[in-house]
């Protein structure tokens, strides 16, 4: 694998310091950045000079003499108060690019590491429809997934179903007394699972609301789950079986790698969480507070000073979602073998992850070299600023809002291309629209709330995923229009490049860091902004350098292995999002 600009060149500047300076070299940090006044700046001679307690000035013209017959370096120059000027290359940048082309991996060496993390991310309900509220965290979780496995991390994908609890007696009772209703067509989509299943909570509820005896059997019913009563365990799993179609169904369309075998639901370590308690309680690290098993922290205070427990076990006996998320820590510590735990929810769970994660390293589940992180993310909010809900009032059904976006870019693909093959348009229809969806979400901050605004989402303008489609779409059509002997061609590398070429080539190169920084910030925006970037820099270097008509072939050969380059990096890149990059549009 090749060395990135950033890396080749703080090998060859600590070399300089380290000679030139008579230090040690663990004393070294050439601090390389980006700069506006070269192609990069090394600072890292200032906080040397101190501890030196010399002139930073004269340290710099020592490290920039040793680094004057550099061969990829063309000029190091004293700036400011000690701050080295650097200017690579050409040769050196197109070595670089030529050195990537054709790696699937674009010149980055997946990390050497043993990290084994486990993502928990969408979590849906059996018996209800996916929402609005899931998608930021199926979308940012299955991001993370793809980068971190990208960059050598083993991920285990957990899928925290929702399926188990007081309402599960409610509609198996139900489905007892009804069980004409338990018929279902043979081939039945998700959907249509789904709407059966809606429309049986929705009877199921009402009748417990309004017939006590119904009520009081329905609460048996939860007993006899509880309990492992067969028929019971029967009806739950034809709810959890079907529900899982229909997840399933949505996942496909949102193009994301959650499958059934990553579903692991409440129910799974419901037999852990009597002994969770149980030991919880024998140590000392949860008391008996008002009849409810309780676990209290000193800066954990409500509005009226009071503390605010963590509630492993309620006062009737029964656990929420405090036991399971601690038996879950457990088993994926000592089971799975994580060294790194991410939780995909959004920000309003903040308190509960902090109470139980404390508690989970007070009673040592979470041990200190593991990492357990809640991955807060804000709200989707309508036009009107205010949580995204129908005309209604209702949350917005996750597929409609699908559906919406695919039929929004259908439009757009339609008017940007009229003489599209009609055979591919539904299918690149689906890409541009889930890829909008997508990208929208991604692109903005994880933190913040954002509005969902599918006109900006499909413009063709902006930072959006279809302005990157497009981009890409564009360099495979160049490429698909020249000559054979042309399409392979090698780098030259001692052209000297244009300022456009340049300023490409270099973005270009920092790919591999940019991933590298996405991981660990787990903030996929920061991919976002960069292949935008990237898309921006091609278009300078299209409207400045002419490709097809290029002033001899050696400049073009350099200007194709550019597009090639820029292709593959935005593909790349938007796969790493869960995005399609079509070929053509």
């Amino acid at each position: 694998m090749v060395k990135a600009l950033v890396a080749a060149l703080d090998e060859r500047v600590r070399q300089a310091m380290t000679t030139a300076l008579g230090v040690a070299a663990q004393r070294v940090d050439p601090l390389i950045r980006p700069s506006d006044h070269a192609d990069f700046q090394a600072n890292g001679v200032l906080p040397l000079a101190k501890s030196l307690k010399a002139d930073p000035r004269q340290l710099a013209a020592k490290v920039a003499q040793a680094l004057a017959a550099d061969e990829l370096i063309t000029s190091c120059e004293v700036a400011g108060p000690g701050f080295l000027n650097l200017t690579v290359a050409d040769s050196a940048i197109s070595t670089q690019v030529a050195a990537r082309l054709g790696d699937p991996r674009l010149g980055v060496p997946p990390a050497d590491t043993d990290n084994v993390a486990v993502i928990d991310y969408s979590q849906p309900n059996i018996a209800k429809e996916m929402h609005v509220g899931h998608l930021r965290s199926t979308v940012i979780g299955d991001a993370l997934v793809r980068l971190l496995e990208f960059t050598g991390t083993k991920v285990i994908r957990q899928n925290h179903l929702g399926d188990w609890g007081t309402q599960f007696g409610m509609l198996i009772q139900y489905l007892v007394e009804h069980p004409e209703l338990r018929a279902h067509a043979e081939g039945e989509s998700g959907s249509e699972a789904i709407s059966r299943l809606n429309a049986l909570y929705r009877d199921s509820r009402a009748r417990f609301d309004n017939d006590p005896e119904f009520a009081d059997r329905a609460r048996r019913r939860v007993v006899a789950l509880q309990a492992g009563d067969r028929e019971t365990l029967e009806g739950w799993r034809e709810i959890v079986a079907e529900s899982k179609v229909y997840f399933e169904d949505v996942y496909d369309r949102l193009r994301v790698l959650l499958v059934d075998e990553d579903a692991v639901g409440e129910s799974f370590y419901n037999p852990f969480l009597t002994e969770v308690a149980e030991d919880l309680e024998r140590r000392g690290i949860a008391v008996r507070s008002d009849g409810a098993l309780c676990v209290f922290f000193d800066d954990v205070l409500g509005p009226d000073g009071n503390p605010v427990p963590l509630i492993v076990q309620k006062s009737d006996g029964g656990f929420g979602y405090a036991a399971t998320d601690l038996a879950a820590i457990r088993y994926r510590v000592q089971t799975l073998g994580a060294n790194r735990i991410l939780y995909v929810v959004d920000s309003r769970q903040a308190l509960h992850f902090k109470m139980v994660f404390e508690t989970a390293r007070r009673a040592g589940y979470l041990p200190g070299a593991v990492e357990a992180v809640h991955v807060a993310f804000g709200s989707v909010l309508g036009p009107d600023g205010k949580p995204f809900k129908t005309r209604a009032g209702d949350t917005v059904r996750l597929i409609s809002l699908l559906n919406e976006a695919v039929e929004h870019a259908r439009r757009t693909v339609e008017a940007k291309n009229p003489s599209l093959d009609p055979a591919l348009l539904p299918r690149r229809a689906d890409e541009v629209g889930i890829g909008a969806v997508k990208y929208a979400d991604l692109s903005t901050s994880r933190t913040r709330d954002y509005i969902f605004d599918l006109d900006r989402m499909v413009s063709l303008n902006g930072n959006t995923s279809v302005y990157l489609q497009y981009a890409h779409a564009r360099i495979r059509s160049i490429l698909r229009k020249l000559p054979a002997d042309a399409a392979n061609a090698g780098v030259h590398a001692r052209l000297e490049l244009a300022p456009a070429e340049r300023r490409l080539a270099m973005l270009l190169d920092q790919f591999g860091a940019t991933t590298q920084a996405v991981v660990e910030s787990l903030e996929p925006h920061r991919l976002c902004g960069y292949l935008y970037a990237v898309a921006q820099a091609f278009t300078d270097f299209y409207e400045s350098c002419p490709v097809l008509k290029a002033p001899s072939e050696a400049v073009r050969d350099n200007r194709v292995a550019l597009c090639r380059l820029t292709g593959d990096t935005l593909r790349l890149g938007l796969e790493s999002l869960g995005i399609a990059a079509p070929e053509q549009l």
